[in-house]
């Protein structure tokens, strides 16, 4: 069953002026887009066309005679979860349940914002930060190129896509500008909260 690109889960313009329309636009519906067709075309009549994006990332993760089709099932499911990562009036300081995990596992929102900015920002090249649920507790890690937790076995509650395409058009090459503003004004602590709850029911 081939995957099909999900839509925005807001207008291209809702992020404004933060990410632009254009760059939605083309991230979204150019690159995006892209590593759906390609999946598609790599899965087509193989017994991954049955399989989940997960299951695929998983079996396909260091297998270099599969490196084809891990990237561009990473990126499918990455930027599926990244879009859900922003929204309009977000960042800042949590509340609720991931405020008290954020203050107990790094001390802090100020902390853990340091911290993941200096994830994102040192990320050599392509590739994503993360905030990951791990053995119990949360972490910061980062990824290159379409590497991701599902692979790694953590479970992501936010990424920041710190890809060139992913704020080119507005930040050109300061991307510490783009990771800021993704802190101070995009996180959607609410997709945050659902993950972090689903997580701990998880592994209980």
């Amino acid at each position: 069953m081939a995957f099909e690109l999900p839509p925005l889960p807001y207008p291209n313009n809702a992020l404004e002026p933060y990410v632009s329309a254009k760059t939605l636009d083309f991230h979204h519906g150019k690159h995006h887009k892209a590593y759906v067709d390609a999946l598609n075309k790599l899965i087509e009549g193989k017994p991954e066309e049955k399989q989940s994006l997960e299951e695929i990332i998983v079996a396909t993760h260091h297998d270099d005679a599969k490196a084809t089709l891990f990237n561009n099932a990473a990126q499918v499911w990455n930027h599926t979860f990244f879009w859900h990562c922003m929204t309009k009036g977000g960042g800042g300081d949590p509340q609720g349940e991931v405020k008290r995990a954020i203050d107990h596992d790094f001390g802090g929102y100020e902390k853990f914002a340091k911290e993941f900015k200096d994830a994102a920002t040192t990320q050599f090249g392509s590739g994503w930060a993360w905030l990951v649920f791990d053995a119990g507790k949360l972490k910061v890690i980062k990824t290159a190129n379409a590497v991701n937790p599902v692979a790694g076995g953590e479970t992501a509650l936010v990424t920041c896509d710190v890809w060139e395409h992913a704020y080119y058009l507005d930040y050109q090459n300061r991307r510490p500008d783009f990771v800021q503003a993704f802190l101070d004004h995009l996180i959607n602590w609410e997709f945050v909260a659902r993950n972090l709850e689903k997580a701990r029911e998880r592994h209980g």
